[in-house]
């Protein structure tokens, strides 16, 4: 029998990552409101996430949910890993520290779906500059300055990036100073990332720059080591969370509303434990109907990234800032009216659990650098299903990449673009020979395609804002059909965006908690 609390909280936000924290955080600076945040995995304060350089070392560790899909048809029946931040900050203490906003037409799409203006990429465009802290070339009319979240570009970059700029830049692929400016307003260009790095490798995340200052006060109160079970209900209307911690289970109990915001897998499996879902599925697993919303689960998103096209140094170059410190935009094919295509730069040689040793990439990061194609605009989709109705129950994820042809088209076309740019001659200073994949006839291609595709690290969508009948929440993020619940993070997008997909779950989290505040009436 769960421990019921005697606090009540006037807002429960369950999850501490990109979207969760500022949700959090913001309510939370009205010092009349109480919130409880509940993070399932533990503090961030480790070398892996305050490092920027060694944030591949937090995939496979105890700061990452481990979850992998099913085996996906088009890669070889493989079961590429789809790591998900477990640590205060989420997402954001573990990723890659690429700021990438989305592009005008990812917004503008929003707001038809949702049938909401406030959507918009001039809405959100808004919305950004209060969120940001920008340390680089000014630009009033799209960047802001006086935020909370401090983002600039890579200081002192790897040689090997500046190479990339000329480069992409002598094949026609313009480079910006801003990759957040107008290129995310047109057909694409190339360039250094945004960042949030401070100095040379001091990563700035949600946890550090929203939750920590906050933890002072005695208005916000954290949860660590705490998993959040299902969502209870009196009626229709959300009145609380049960959540395990220490073993124990735990309940907790609202004011005004819970907010969900535990990422596109988590999310999803937390409504149908809850009773809300596809009614047929969740009688198949006896649980309980409270709402039917036969889209949760569905619309599973993530971009698509090869690992990767390959060379070595001729000299070692020891990674910097992020290790990722060039990237663009670019359409596989001229008619699209959005980039679709995202390589970024690897300082690394980065490979698949296939490629590896395949090609016999070595270990040292410092030998080799990879640029990795990537599709940012995918076709494919997939779901998440329940195997239980229990908590340790795993989820089934079938994230079925490659599974439309038409992607699977655009990537070929991203490996030949990254070759070419790869063996071209401002790269000459920096290969000593190409390891991966070499020349190769299309049949050879298109199976090492299958063996080095996996994720990009941007699962989103399966708890859609729309108004059709696949769609969970509406425009203000409310889920249909129940009263006090809303779910702020990346499920909630009805396409991903174009790019890293950090920055629009921050929007999604200011902007849900700006909608709750006027919703409750709050100063």
């Amino acid at each position: 029998m769960a421990k019921q609390k005697e606090d009540m909280y006037d807002f429960i936000v369950c999850g501490s990552g990109a979207a969760g924290g500022v949700v959090a955080s913001q309510l939370a600076a009205d010092p009349q409101v109480s919130v409880l945040l509940i993070e399932a995995g533990g503090d961030e304060d480790v070398p892996q996430v305050i490092d920027s350089r060694l944030w591949m070392q937090n995939i496979g560790s105890e700061r990452d949910w481990q979850f992998r899909s099913e085996p996906c048809a088009a890669l070889n029946k493989r079961t590429p890993p789809l790591p998900m931040g477990k640590v205060l900050g989420g997402g954001s203490s573990v990723n890659g520290l690429i700021w990438a906003r989305g592009h005008r037409n990812d917004f503008d799409s929003w707001a038809l779906a949702a049938d909401d203006s406030g959507w918009n990429y001039a809405s959100v465009l808004e919305v950004y500059k209060r969120i940001e802290c920008w340390d680089g070339p000014a630009d009033d009319r799209r960047r802001g300055i006086e935020g909370p979240f401090y983002v600039t570009q890579p200081k002192n970059p790897n040689p090997v990036a500046l190479a990339l700029l000329e480069a992409t830049d002598a094949l026609g692929i313009s480079t910006v100073a801003d990759l957040n400016s107008e290129a995310m307003e047109g057909p694409g260009a190339g360039g250094l990332p945004n960042v949030p790095i401070r100095g040379d490798s001091e990563r700035i995340s949600v946890a550090s720059a929203y939750i920590r200052p906050r933890m002072v006060q005695s208005n916000l109160t954290v949860m660590l080591n705490a998993c959040v079970e299902k969502v209870l209900f009196t009626g229709k209307r959300a009145t609380g969370v049960r959540l395990r911690q220490h073993y124990q289970l735990v309940e907790v109990f609202v004011r005004h509303e819970v907010v969900l915001s535990l990422g596109a897998i988590n999310t999803p499996k937390v409504l149908m434990l809850s009773g809300i879902g596809d009614a047929a599925l969740l009688s198949d697993q006896g649980i309980g109907l409270v709402q039917h919303l036969p889209g949760v689960g569905r619309n599973f998103q993530d971009h698509i990234l090869v690992a990767g096209c390959c060379w070595e140094y001729p000299e070692p170059q020891a990674p910097r800032n992020n290790s990722a410190e060039f990237t663009f935009f670019t359409k596989s094919d001229p008619a699209l009216i959005t980039p679709d295509l995202q390589p970024v730069l690897e300082e690394c040689a980065f490979g698949s659990e296939i490629t590896r040793s395949q090609y016999q990439l070595p270990v040292d990061p410092s030998l080799a650098w990879t640029l990795a194609p990537g599709l940012v605009r995918p076709h494919s989709r997939g779901q998440v299903l329940l195997t239980g109705n229990r908590l340790i129950d795993p989820v089934r994820i079938e994230a079925n990449f490659l599974s439309d042809e038409r992607d699977v088209k655009a990537l070929l076309k991203g490996i030949e673009l990254c070759r070419e740019i790869g063996n071209s001659a401002p790269l000459k200073p920096f290969v000593k020979r190409e390891l991966m994949p070499g020349r190769l006839s299309s049949a050879d291609m298109l199976e090492f395609l299958r063996s080095a595709a996996g994720t990009y690290f941007h699962q989103t969508c399966t708890a859609k804002m729309g108004i059709d009948a696949l769609s969970v929440v509406d425009g203000r993020l409310r889920v249909y059909g129940i009263e006090g619940l809303r779910i702020a993070d990346g499920s909630i997008m009805p396409e991903i965006t174009t790019g890293n997909t950090m920055a629009p779950c921050m929007l999604i989290g200011q902007r849900a908690a700006d909608m709750i505040r006027l919703d409750i009436g709050l100063s």
